[in-house]
């Protein structure tokens, strides 16, 4: 449970800290004067003063903020001698709109490289080999003398005097060509280790559920290694294919949740996360990195969301502006955010009730 805990709390704060760094980096190259750096959100628990910004940890362990001078809008009253052109609304639009996005685009970057990462530590792809990954006690198969790792090449069988062979480049040919001759001696070429061998066996007609007529587990997946140039490429493809079938399940779930509908199978909340992380912990670092790199994605996609008091709600205000050329009352646009930011709130202690009953439901 402690291990749980820190991991995932370190797994928050990373996510956190590389999205306000890309706020945080993107501000400073465009001079843009710089508060303070928290992570956690206030009260602040202490702070140190480097330069002119204020680097901060605050009481409560969820979130972060980077605060940029004038992001709000300023008053007369409340300037200071900091010099107009390091205000953050008096920089032009598309400056304010890369600072927004900066964050987002940290952890979209954040997510290629961790799966960039895994694929140079191997990853399971589709293959024309089919393999034996595991055979029941008792099986067909283990009378046979079939082993785990055998790799399955030939289906060989007696049709009317006559021998017919079939290629296996698939778990599919292999399982419905099986189906074909049930009950009937059959031939099987196999790999084992470089050396061709054939075994006889009889497919069973009536066999348990969950063994299959020869009992037999087969897969066509193996473990490939990407080297250090093709796992870029490779990792960036996956991130854009793992985004695709994100930006759907969030649809969904934005679906439902305006239809009312029941969406506790499908969204996970502080409780969940962790729970998942205690999960990735079983199965070791790549596990928990995977996990990481799909979390950060998720957090890029959700947050550049046009809804008041994410990135994306406050990049649209930003955009209105360079449209109209005239900025949003900051009063409204102040009061628009902190709605969104109850809307938000209420989410998330409704998502965490659900984790709760998913948990002790059961």
């Amino acid at each position: 449970m402690f291990v749980t805990l820190v991991v995932f709390l370190l797994i928050l704060s990373v996510l956190v800290l590389v999205h306000e760094m890309g706020h945080f980096l993107a501000a400073k190259k465009f001079g843009i004067y710089v508060e303070e750096f928290g992570f956690g959100l206030p009260p602040r628990l202490f702070g140190i003063k480097k330069g002119e910004t204020i680097y901060s940890i605050n009481y409560l362990p969820f979130g972060g903020f980077v605060k940029l001078y004038g992001e709000e809008g300023l008053e007369e009253k409340t300037k200071t001698k900091i010099a107009k052109s390091r205000v953050f609304y008096t920089r032009p639009v598309w400056q304010r709109s890369v600072v927004i996005a900066a964050g987002v685009f940290m952890n979209l970057l954040l997510a290629i490289f961790i799966i960039s990462y895994i694929f140079t530590q191997g990853v399971m792809v589709p293959t024309q080999n089919v393999h034996i990954e595991k055979v029941i006690t008792g099986s067909p198969a283990e009378i046979a003398g079939i082993k785990a790792l055998d790799k399955v090449e030939k289906f060989i069988v007696s049709e009317n005097g006559e021998k017919v062979e079939v290629k296996i480049t698939s778990t599919d040919i292999l399982i419905n060509t099986t189906k074909k001759y049930l009950d009937r001696e059959i031939t099987l070429e196999v790999d084992r280790n470089g050396k061709k061998l054939l075994f006889n066996i009889v497919p069973r007609k009536d066999y348990p559920a969950d063994q299959g007529p020869m009992g037999v587990l087969i897969s066509n997946f193996e473990e490939k290694k990407y080297s250090i140039l093709e796992a870029p490429v490779m990792g960036f493809k996956e991130s854009l294919v793992l985004s695709r079938e994100l930006v759907k399940g969030i649809g969904r779930t934005l679906w439902k949740l305006m239809t009312f509908q029941s969406v506790a199978k499908d969204v996970a909340g502080p409780i969940g996360i962790a729970q998942m992380t205690g999960e990735a912990i079983k199965f070791g670092h790549n596990a928990i990195l995977e996990m990481l790199g799909l979390l950060s994605l998720n957090l890029a996609i959700i947050n550049i969301l046009p809804f008041p008091a994410l990135d994306g709600g406050r990049l649209a205000f930003v955009i209105i502006e360079g449209i109209t050329g005239k900025r949003v009352k900051t009063n409204w646009e102040r009061y628009i955010h902190q709605i969104g930011m109850a809307i938000l709130l209420l989410l998330i202690l409704l998502v965490t009730v659900n984790d709760l009953i998913r948990m002790f439901g059961k």
